[in-house]
């Protein structure tokens, strides 16, 4: 049995894969519409490439380099080949405003900046050319006139007798708590703030969640989170450390197919996207006829209610019977395997993980920040822990504590080293003893399990001195099938109300039952009809509410709110002081 490698640093992980897991694809993405796939050895000699083309291109320790671009292997080929050199890789997501660009390449000090596509560079070239110190800029796609990232790769290859030894060097004098990484937060307010991660909190992180893996280098997982973020970069990293292979999506509109394409063991989502696959299930139903659909609405109403922690004969006869009938053809449409499905961000609602459950898509929930590198609990399928409406047990080596209004606080190996060149940030959110302050307001369920109720910066207090949990409101709202979204407003105010966002799909279905007559969704919302619905769904979910959390009055929208026109953060949640300022005069018209 071949000694397992140890890794301290992130760049051990190549010595790992051409070790233990010497395969063919442990890397593929989409090139012209074919997975273009890299072995064990092509990452590791590829990243070595890198690493000396950088530091031909004059890169020192320390310099930073950003990247902009989609999922891809030239990412991690990227990653691996500045921390090989002891440089800083600061990723960046594709979907930001020009402000926030305009903030953080100047702000990370950044030499060299590596755009994917065609489209983000002359996005965002204009934005680069009028800083005062410009970095370097690259594409991964060819791009006429301008600099390829092949460049870099090519005259790695051709210095490599050069570098090498440096390299070799370099590597062996980098200890765990060098600087690895910066990652900007999305953030739901303010300006993005500089995470600094070294080796070590990064390490920490995601072999503590590897260990709780039963997924192996037999199985293939598809990426379409955005790897900029910490939550997908962790999970490579772990997929890497286990050998499984990581399959890039080509889009998030071909998410189904790639999955279908690589018969896929499973993949991470935030809550959305679960929401999303969730209400196309629940559609498709709608448009089958007779027998087959009352076979279906059966199963749909047996999934949203699977117990799986309770399986008496009677259920588990039952859901093989469904499983035949209806649950194993969703599988077939994504590839026909059972999957593992990791998700976090925000919570999601017990009735979708139950489903998914039913149908053999196992969602585990966890919980962490960028700050905390990031998974400080989660459910993990290897001590067979799915507590719904909780994100899991607390990670081995990670401290935990409550303040006495239900702050989370916690310490350990995965808390950042500060904020980049932000040292009152760090203070406050870093106290003397070590512990980081999250944010969040949490408690444990049986001792045992962290439950998250709520942001502490989002509760808002009502006139009368009572705090209602925004989010903890939301969830429930959302539950129904006729609400898309919903804002719960009323910070100073005497009750607690809502912008809802219609389910277009269930709405319109109940209206034709209704046999209304409607010319678009925006005349439908006025009717009211519509507005009865919504309201007597309002109040049944009100019984579940203390009496100062109730919703008293809402207003329907008919709006989007995307990442795209700044109402949802890059990682799809609410960004309640946007949000706020552009419903201003309907919360104003609900007061009056």
């Amino acid at each position: 049995m071949k000694e397992e490698v140890k890794i301290t640093r992130l760049f051990d992980l190549l010595e790992r894969l051409q070790v233990n897991y010497p395969k063919e694809d442990i890397l593929a993405g989409k090139v012209n519409g074919t997975w273009k796939k890299y072995s064990s050895k092509e990452y590791s000699d590829i990243s070595h490439a890198f690493a000396y083309g950088f530091l031909e291109l004059g890169l020192t320790s320390e310099d930073k380099v950003i990247t902009i671009m989609n999922n891809r292997p030239e990412w991690n080929f990227v990653d691996m080949g500045t921390a090989l050199a002891q440089m800083v890789h600061v990723p960046v997501y594709t979907t930001l405003s020009p402000d926030d660009y305009r903030y953080i390449i100047p702000h990370s000090d950044a030499k060299v900046v590596i755009i994917g596509q065609a489209g983000l560079y002359k996005h965002i070239e204009p934005i680069i050319s009028e800083l005062e110190n410009p970095p370097v800029v690259f594409t991964v796609d060819a791009v006429e006139g301008v600099r390829s990232l092949d460049e870099v790769y090519q005259m790695g290859l051709a210095h490599k007798e050069k570098w090498a030894p440096v390299v070799e060097d370099i590597k062996k004098n980098t200890t765990p708590d060098t600087l690895l990484t910066i990652i900007y937060t999305s953030g739901t307010t303010g300006t993005p703030k500089g995470v600094m991660h070294a080796h070590s909190s990064i390490v920490f992180n995601f072999l503590g969640h590897a260990a709780q893996q039963i997924m192996n280098h037999t199985h293939k997982f598809l990426s379409f989170l955005p790897l900029c973020h910490i939550y997908e970069r962790s999970m490579n990293y772990e997929f890497q450390s286990l050998g499984i292979s990581i399959y890039y999506a080509e889009s998030m509109g071909t998410i189904a197919r790639d999955l279908k394409d690589i018969r896929a063991d499973g993949f991470c989502a935030v809550p959305r996207v679960i929401e999303m696959m969730y209400k196309k299930l629940e559609d498709a139903g709608k448009s089958l006829k007779g027998f087959k659909r009352t076979i279906y609405r059966w199963a749909w109403n047996f999934g949203n209610t699977f117990d799986y922690e309770r399986l008496t004969f009677w259920r588990v006869t039952l859901n093989k019977l469904f499983d035949k009938l209806v649950y194993s053809k969703w599988r077939e449409n994504l590839g026909g395997k059972e999957m593992l499905i990791v998700t976090g961000g925000s919570s999601i609602r017990a009735c979708v993980i139950r489903l998914f459950s039913a149908a053999r898509m196992f969602i585990y929930e966890g919980y962490g920040l960028t700050e905390t590198a990031p998974v400080i609990a989660v459910n993990n399928p290897k001590e067979k822990i799915r507590k719904i409406g909780t994100v899991g047990k607390v990670m081995d080596g990670t401290e935990l504590k409550f303040l006495p209004d239900g702050e989370i606080l916690t310490r350990g190996p995965h808390i950042m080293m500060g904020y980049y060149k932000d040292p009152e940030a760090t203070k406050e959110a870093i106290d003397e003893d070590g512990w980081f302050h999250t944010g969040d307001v949490g408690e444990m369920v049986d001792e045992i399990f962290l439950k998250i109720t709520d942001r502490k910066k989002e509760i808002f207090k009502l006139s009368n001195g009572k705090y209602v949990a925004p989010q903890m409101v939301e969830n429930k709202l959302n539950e129904s099938p006729y609400i898309e979204s919903a804002l719960v407003v009323g910070s100073d105010r005497k009750v607690a109300s809502a912008i809802i966002i219609p389910n277009d799909v269930q709405i319109q279905d109940w209206a034709a039952h209704q046999k209304m007559v409607f010319q678009d969704t925006e005349n439908l919302y006025k009717t009211k009809e519509v507005n009865t619905l919504i309201h007597k769904e309002i109040e049944r979910i009100n019984k579940s509410l203390a009496p100062h959390e109730q919703i008293k009055f809402f207003r329907l929208a008919n709006d989007q709110w995307t990442t795209a026109n700044g109402l949802l953060s890059q990682t799809l949640k609410l960004r309640r002081t946007e949000l706020n300022k552009y419903y201003e005069k309907t919360i104003e018209e609900i007061y009056k």
